[in-house]
């Protein structure tokens, strides 16, 4: 197939596009390689991707409505894979504008390109954020989230409805994935286990808020590729058993689906670091801080839904998964101070 993916430069979109690529698929990446983190870590994903005979490179920004509708014109995709989005919760604290332009502008515009131009499914990138405050575990597709605690997670809920909206007067097939805390090589360096990986090496304390009482649903890269590509190939349709007097969430009588995907085995987030500590050989010096503003205190997964659609099963224990992370990074850090970022 022929897919257009945006964040192709991206944590997850990287490892995605050389999935896509290694099976034998054409893949379009888009990527506007902004500076929200270190640009040359993107660039170092970038590379790895722009050598291959069956990958194009389009920069630029999904808020451009005219650009990316340019894209989809020339390169016309089959299937879409929407995760380009201004990602972090306390970021969106300090430049709520960004989420705006990204999440909401941009995602609509991904959404009428998608519709303009006869796409036959979009997979989008949602976050288990939506779930607030939800304190009944594990988080479960069907339960309401209508008290988002982060704007980040209220643009996330928004992606949700705006797809359903298209799946429902367009008949465009969508799929939405609630992404619970990936982690591996490649990683975002502004989430916790690269900067606890990096500080730990750097011999510098790490902030560990609410004093490291909470739990997250870690889960690994691999997991999360082997995930997305098979709900690329199982287009979204109808829930013929949907009921509109008790709707359900998750499905709905329009093309539209909506799953959760994660390791279904949260870890107390002291206990990741003991990890990082073994991988490492090295203890880390903790700042226990208080909860922060938009933090929830666990993150659990219920996959079975996923599983039952296309047989997802995580597979990565965290040991592993950490171990790999740090081997990594130390290449990576390395590489970094000999001016070798590709």
């Amino acid at each position: 197939m022929k897919i257009l993916l945006t964040g192709c430069a991206g944590f997850i979109g990287m490892h995605t596009c050389e999935r896509l690529l290694a099976r034998g698929d054409e893949v379009v990446g888009v990527d506007n390689l902004n500076d929200y983190y270190d640009p040359a870590l993107k660039q170092a994903r970038l590379a790895r991707l722009v050598d291959h005979p069956s990958f194009r490179f389009e920069r630029l920004d999904i808020a451009d409505a005219g650009a990316l509708d340019q894209a989809f014109a020339t390169h016309r995709p089959q299937r879409v894979v929407n995760l380009a989005a201004q990602a972090g919760v306390r970021y969106s604290l300090k430049n709520p504008q960004a989420y705006v332009t990204s999440n909401l502008t941009g995602f609509v515009n991904v959404l009428e390109a998608c519709r303009h131009h006869a796409v036959e499914h979009l997979v989008y990138a949602s976050s288990s954020s939506v779930y607030g405050h939800n304190t009944d575990l594990p988080f479960r597709v069907e339960q309401d989230v209508d008290h988002p605690v982060s704007l980040y997670a209220a643009t996330k809920k928004s992606n949700e409805l705006m797809a359903h909206c298209y799946s429902h007067l367009f008949r465009l097939p969508t799929t939405g994935l609630r992404f619970f805390t990936v982690y591996g090589p490649w990683g975002r360096p502004d989430m916790a286990p690269l900067l606890f990986t990096s500080a730990i090496l750097d011999g510098k304390p790490i902030d560990v808020f609410n004093e490291g009482r909470m739990r997250r649903d870690f889960t690994y890269i691999d997991d999360i590729v082997e995930g997305v590509v098979r709900v690329i190939d199982h287009v979204a349709t109808p829930d013929p058993a949907y009921d509109r007097r008790t709707p359900n969430a998750a499905a709905s009588d329009a093309p539209y689906r909506l799953y959760n995907i994660g390791n279904q085995n949260p870890v107390q987030l002291l206990d990741f670091i003991a990890a990082i500590e073994d991988a490492l050989g090295r203890k880390a010096v903790r700042n226990l801080l208080p909860m922060q503003a938009g933090d929830v205190e666990a993150t659990f997964a219920d996959v079975s839904a996923l599983d039952k659609a296309v047989g997802f099963k995580p597979a990565t224990p965290i040991d592993v998964g950490v171990r790999r992370l740090v081997e990594w990074y130390r290449g990576w850090a390395a590489g970094t101070m000999a001016g070798n970022t590709a």
